[in-house]
């Protein structure tokens, strides 16, 4: 009976994860409900609009975004340690953010990346949010000359200027990441060539 339901949960796993069909000896019932599973998720995803342009936190974490924003951010364990030593760096910086409300990295991401602002005091005011179309478009043409290749891209400025960018998923993590970026040490994001 332990490997039956050891099967099963492995099976509802991989089935959830790459939704190829198996080759197993779970029963009708069982497939069915993986299935319609699926389904639902697939259209509660579908259903929600894209929204692109340049935006306010309150549009990514209201509804119907608050359904990935909210449990992200409740969720996430902001790392106080480094936190403490990115906030003093922070003084003059500004950040653009782009995003994709339908990219499950930005649905991660964001949250977490506004978690921490949140959690340093810093004001939001320094952040420029900017949701794009899956191809990375906007009818503003706002990410023109920036090379956005993934998102979510986190674009860190001082006086104007670039200083580097997390793009996609940070390296180590996002405090980690920004206190590399912020005091001058040697950074290079994942997709760096």
């Amino acid at each position: 009976m332990k490997k039956l339901s050891y099967i099963l949960i492995a099976l509802v796993f991989f089935a959830c994860k790459d939704g190829k069909k198996t080759n197993s000896t779970e029963n009708t019932e069982d497939k069915k409900e993986i299935e319609i599973t699926k389904e639902v998720i697939n259209e509660e995803e579908e259903a929600l609009p894209i929204i692109v342009g340049t935006q306010t936190r309150e549009a990514i974490s209201s509804e119907p975004y608050d359904s990935w924003f909210a449990p992200t951010y409740a969720t996430y364990p902001v790392d106080k340690e480094t936190a403490e030593k990115v906030q003093p760096l922070m003084t003059d910086v500004s950040v653009k953010i782009f995003m994709g409300t339908w990219c499950e990295d930005s649905q991660r991401e964001v949250p977490q990346f506004y978690k921490i602002l949140d959690k340093m005091n810093i004001s939001n005011d320094i952040i420029t949010l900017i949701t794009v179309d899956e191809d990375k478009t906007t009818p503003e043409n706002l990410e023109e000359g920036l090379n956005i290749t993934n998102v979510p891209t986190f674009i860190f400025y001082k006086d104007g200027k670039e200083i580097n960018r997390i793009v996609e998923s940070p390296v180590t993590s996002l405090e980690k990441d920004m206190l590399s970026i912020l005091s001058g040490e040697d950074y290079t994001h994942i997709y760096a060539e």
